[in-house]
């Protein structure tokens, strides 16, 4: 049997990461009886925190897990690790006696506990003792409205977090307001779009990715481009002697590390550390998601009828959110690379084969069901192996993700 599993980032005042949501659906569809909503639960959580005690993907960090109001009287958390998710009280739920006793009950044993889509209500008010976060749609409850809420119950140690903030200033107004965490995609678009040059760093990674962009590597070009950064020359240095920790003597020079890691995995490399390191102000999430579509698209290419050559799907994912990583028009930036007809179309106007691969993994991360299945049936992929294809790609990319902040 098989799941549809998104992910959705939630970030502190500081942009950086701190847990995600995790949407389950059982199918294409987005409605379900209660039974349904249940099962769904139950299966994700068996799925990615039973055995391990951790979820495979989300890099180590909070899941943020939806139970309905049948699981939480059944006390269904108190099945798995309290540390490993975020209790999350649907907005469905009934305020009842029975509800108040299991979330007493689970508070007391140390979990955590976040009420969803929150309306102020009467109703409500006996729980907040017992609750740790917060959750205001914003598109329901205006940040003003909200603002009111949480001046009068900061001092009770909830933890407040803003839905569905899509702009920079949304998040801007939000912070301000006093909200503590932030989800939505407001960090998957350009913070300003402004006529400047890059910054040193950032024009580093644009050369560094013309040259992966291109069908041969020229090996002499790339280490000239990496001497002149020193904390790339670094990370390139250390990067190679870790994967070669084995090897009697350690690689000291660009050209030896270059020609050890050859074509693909240079290519990868570029992929992993040139776009975090061009902002570091960036949210990890925004670094993660471009590598998690660059592996989604490239996983789907094989299973397109005709087939789309491997490294043209990476690249379109990779670059599918470089705008918003270099606050420059996607226009703009696809001038300075040699990207085929394909790829250019696809991250301009995501038309052509490429471009609707693309429309499908975003619509994979916004949870929108309904357009996965319509680009997984324009592809004529069956939408079960879509639903593989976007967990495998999520795994992966958590490993980076974790790998990648321990160094």
């Amino acid at each position: 049997m098989h799941s549809y599993l998104a992910r959705q980032p939630i970030l502190n005042k500081d942009k950086v990461t701190v847990g995600y949501e995790l949407l389950f659906r059982d199918g294409p569809n987005n409605c379900f009886p209660d039974v349904e909503d249940e099962l769904a639960t139950n299966r994700l959580l068996i799925n990615n925190f039973f055995t391990s005690g951790s979820s495979q993907v989300t890099a180590g960090k909070k899941a943020f897990v939806n139970f309905p109001e049948s699981s939480l009287l059944q006390r269904t958390p108190l099945l798995f690790p309290k540390q490993s998710f975020v209790i999350e009280i649907l907005e469905s739920c009934t305020p009842s006696d029975a509800l108040l006793e299991a979330v007493i009950e689970l508070h007391k044993k140390g979990y955590t506990l976040a009420l969803d889509d929150f309306v102020p209500s009467k109703d409500w008010l006996r729980f907040l003792p017992f609750i740790h976060i917060i959750k205001f749609d914003i598109r329901a409850i205006p940040i003003d409205r909200a603002r009111f809420f949480i001046q009068r119950y900061k001092k009770n140690n909830i933890k407040f977090l803003a839905e569905k903030v899509e702009t920079y200033a949304e998040f801007i107004e939000a912070s301000d307001a006093g909200f503590d965490f932030f989800q939505g995609f407001f960090f998957s678009k350009p913070e300003m779009i402004q006529s400047r040059s890059l910054t040193p760093s950032a024009l580093t990674t644009m050369q560094l990715y013309q040259e992966i962009c291109l069908p041969q590597v020229n090996f002499d070009k790339v280490e000239k481009i990496i001497a002149t950064d020193v904390s790339l020359s670094y990370k390139l240095l250390r990067h190679v002697n870790t994967i070669t920790s084995s090897k009697s003597k350690p690689i000291s020079s660009f050209k030896q590390a270059l020609v050890y890691l050859g074509e693909e995995k240079l290519r990868r490399f570029i992929s992993f550390v040139a776009a975090s390191h061009a902002l570091a102000e960036k949210p990890q999430s925004l670094y993660s998601l471009s590598l998690q579509r660059a592996n989604f698209c490239e996983r789907l290419s094989v299973l397109v009828t005709p087939k789309i050559v491997s490294n043209q799907a990476f690249l379109t994912g990779l670059f599918s959110l470089l705008d918003s990583l270099l606050d420059q028009s996607i226009e703009e930036l696809i001038e300075q690379l040699p990207l085929s007809a394909g790829i250019q179309a696809a991250l301009v106007s995501k038309t052509g084969p490429l471009g609707i691969m693309l429309k499908l993994a975003i619509a994979y991360d916004q949870a929108d069901w309904d357009k996965v299945s319509l680009y997984s049936k324009e592809l004529g992929i069956d939408e079960t192996n879509v639903a593989e294809v976007y967990v495998e790609s999520l795994k992966w990319s958590a490993i980076i993700e974790k790998s990648s902040a321990t160094k």
